[in-house]
């Protein structure tokens, strides 16, 4: 099964937001960029939209398309459509109990994420 997910790349000031998956959760343990599953009938926009307001608080004004990653953990297979988000309201936060940090954009390379993301890991780092 599929599972489709939108992402953000949340970037303020060359730092870009990143959050802890807790131990539970799939690929647990690793550094990610927020978001979640699209709803049925949901665009990735509106699920980016939903989702960074629930999981971090924010209200997204502007977010540009970036980059769409197909990856198959064995366990599950997922598309992960990514979203840079320029403009948003609000204070970004861990309102999951989740543990978050601004980071350099230079300084991801030191964290780790699952495979699917590491395309754009590197992808930014380039930039």
């Amino acid at each position: 099964m599929l599972v489709r997910v939108a992402a953000g790349i949340i970037l303020r000031d060359q730092s870009v937001f990143i959050a802890l998956r807790k131990a539970s959760q799939h690929q647990g343990d690793l550094w990610e960029f927020p978001g979640g599953k699209c709803e049925p009938d949901e665009s990735p926009a509106d699920a980016l939209a939903r989702e960074l307001y629930e999981e971090c608080g924010i209200v997204v004004r502007q977010a540009n398309f970036f980059q769409t990653i197909s990856h198959d953990y064995g366990d599950k297979q997922v598309e992960l459509i990514f979203f840079v988000v320029t403009q948003f309201d609000g204070e970004a936060r861990g309102k999951e109990g989740q543990e978050v940090r601004w980071v350099s954009i230079a300084d991801l390379a030191d964290y780790s994420f699952p495979e699917a993301n590491k395309v754009i890991v590197r992808a930014l780092l380039d930039q």
